[in-house]
């Protein structure tokens, strides 16, 4: 498949991610942006997201060498140009008619990694057809929600392994939707046209005759609920590493290394489950020294700056992830704003790591975040 992308031409007042996102809400209509932007109840974890990462203070480090400097990383057996990677987000079409094609494209122009969601709007074999051919591309990884129905849970697993995808990201902290007031305000629905395509065919979930008294959560939809079980049944049936989505909690980050887990993300679902969650930048610390180095951990929420994803890496991630800002770029120029999103993103981490006399982002340690952090950035600091 040949994907060309829809030429457009960014204001040039868009300098940041922050202008990105002034100008989506612009471009946007109410049902795409209540979706897009909304976060759970009064969205506390929404906003702490944001000012956790800005809490962290950056302790530059001077006169040290830098030439030949670089953002490289190793992540699950591969070398990325720099850490940062495409959240999985849904219904990508609600920002642009492009939607997730555009968005892998963009990952593909500029080395970044990309989650793929089981709710895309494009077919996960159209993603993968139209990346696969460049060499520069960074990982092709896909977001599982296990399905009611495990044949079909299966056969999803299955064809993203056929399409080439490298790894399953397996969201583990959306047993039950968020209480979302912005998307009940504005009356949220999905327009004709886009949907969750990849999930095409899938049958009706067994509809439980309820006593008045009954939950509809609990004695209903938490019946289809993943477990630890389910892991492990995963595990079984895919010969591609999976990694958890969604682990807060330093017992459940033990759990997941015992369950055999190729890696972790820390997240809280962008504020869109659980209201009152810590922020990301909080419990990334702490899933990091529970797991003591046993598998790699990412995080998102909240990353929009160069110098978040510097904080990140100091804090012990291996790579992190962004959703809203790419969809902010996609909103307002397709494929070519999702390039911008990333390319600023690199470039700050750049300027971020010149300033605190990283050369490398193996020199982003604990002691970048407090001066008296006895760890050294390296050797001889």
């Amino acid at each position: 498949m040949t994907y060309t992308p829809a030429r457009h031409r960014l204001p040039p007042e868009i300098a940041n991610l922050a202008d990105h996102e002034l100008q989506a809400h612009q471009q946007l209509d109410d049902n795409a942006w209540a979706y897009f932007s909304g976060g759970a109840g009064d969205e506390i974890t929404l906003c702490a997201n944001r000012s956790a990462w800005d809490a962290l203070p950056l302790w530059p480090r001077v006169l040290r060498p830098l030439a030949g400097g670089h953002t490289r990383v190793q992540l699950l057996g591969r070398t990325l140009a720099h850490p940062i990677l495409l959240a999985p987000v849904a219904f990508q079409r609600l920002a642009h008619p492009d939607g997730e094609l555009a968005m892998a494209y963009a990952a593909a122009a500029l080395g970044a990694g990309v989650v793929l969601s089981t709710q895309a709007s494009v077919t996960l074999e159209a993603v993968a057809e139209a990346v696969q051919p460049d060499p520069g591309r960074g990982p092709l990884w896909f977001q599982l929600y296990l399905q009611h129905d495990r044949g079909f849970t299966q056969a999803l697993v299955q064809r993203a392994e056929a399409a080439g995808y490298e790894a399953l990201v397996l969201t583990v902290d959306a047993p039950a939707s968020g209480v979302r007031d912005r998307e009940r305000r504005a009356g949220f629905r999905l327009p004709p046209g886009v949907g969750p395509v990849n999930l095409a065919g899938l049958p009706p979930p067994p509809q439980p005759d309820l006593r008045p008294s009954q939950s509809a959560l609990f004695d209903g939809l938490l019946h289809q609920a993943p477990t630890w079980d389910d892991v492990a049944w995963l595990r079984s049936i895919t010969r591609l590493p999976v990694l958890l989505k969604g682990v807060l909690h330093p017992a459940d980050a033990r759990q997941a290394v015992a369950a055999g887990a190729a890696g972790l993300i820390v997240s809280n679902h962008g504020g869109r489950t659980l209201d009152t969650a810590p922020a990301t930048a909080t419990a990334l610390p702490r899933v990091v020294q529970a797991v003591g180095g046993a598998l790699p951990v990412l995080v998102d929420g909240g990353i929009r700056r160069g110098t978040d994803v510097l904080k990140a890496m100091a804090l012990g991630a291996s790579a992190v992830l962004v959703g809203r800002p790419a969809v902010w770029g996609l909103a307002n120029a397709g494929a070519a704003g999702v390039a911008h999103v990333l390319r600023v993103l690199r470039d700050e981490l750049e300027v971020a790591m010149a300033l605190t006399g990283c050369a490398t982002l193996a020199d982003a340690r604990p002691a970048l975040l407090d001066a008296t952090e006895t760890q050294a950035l390296r050797p001889g600091a």
